[in-house]
This record gives structure tokens, sequence and C-alpha cells, in this order.
């Protein structure tokens, strides 16, 4: 009787065990449907590369730091003026919540290197103009 009930645990657990293996596996390989990597083929298409590497790097997209600072162009002192309104709204101290305030923080991060690779590109179109 405990033979049975032995090999009979040992059987779901390498069941368990190689069907773990496989998520594992598909998680890492990326994307699994079509549908998901057409949005990320876009999303890469519609970024330069600079501004795709900074998305990495942050780990949030420029539409996204968008939505959550609520602005629609990258203008300094609305981004600047939406990010001090919802900092203070999501302070810890007035009952706010300390995620949604990282997140505020990073969308600003990632909207004022935006702004950073929009202005080297300028510098660099000026000078090649010049030249």
């Amino acid at each position: 009787q405990a033979k049975y009930l032995a090999q009979i645990i040992l059987v779901g657990a390498q069941v368990v065990g190689r069907a773990f293996m496989r998520a594992l596996r598909q998680e890492f390989a990326g994307p699994v449907s079509p549908a998901s990597q057409a949005a990320a083929d876009a999303r890469g298409r519609s970024e330069r590369p600079q501004s795709t590497a900074a998305s990495r790097i942050i780990g949030i997209s420029l539409q996204e730091a968008q939505q959550i600072l609520n602005v629609s162009s990258l203008n300094p002192e609305e981004i600047q003026k939406n990010f001090d309104h919802l900092f203070k709204v999501n302070d810890k101290s007035v009952g706010g919540s300390f995620y949604l305030q990282s997140k505020v923080v990073r969308a600003k991060e990632r909207l004022d290197e935006e702004l950073r690779i929009q202005a080297k590109g300028d510098k660099d179109k000026g000078q090649k103009a010049e030249t």
C-alpha cells in the first residue's frame, strides 16, 4: 500500500516539475501570443533607438509616462506642474500611496530623459546644418 502511495506521489511531483519547467521556458522565451508580439513590435517601431533604450533602462515607455503624468506633449512646464501635484497628493503623510508616488517619479524620469534625448538631437541637427 505504501509503495503505491510513494509511486503516486513521485509521478505527481514529476508531472508538476515538468509543467513548471515548461512554463518557465515560455516565460523566458518572451511574448507568446501574436497580439502581444505585434504590440511589442509596434512599440519598438514607434520610438527612436535612444528612446527605446531609455524605456528599457527606466522600465516605463514614453506613452505610459505621458499617461501617468496626464500630459499629451513634452512641455517641461506642464510635466513639472503635473508631477508636483501628483507627487504631493500621493504622499504617504496625507494618506497617499508610496507605490503610486514611485510611479509618478519614474514617469517624470522617463519624460526628462526623452526631453534630454530631443535636446541632444536638436543640437546635433543644428551642428550638421552649420557644416
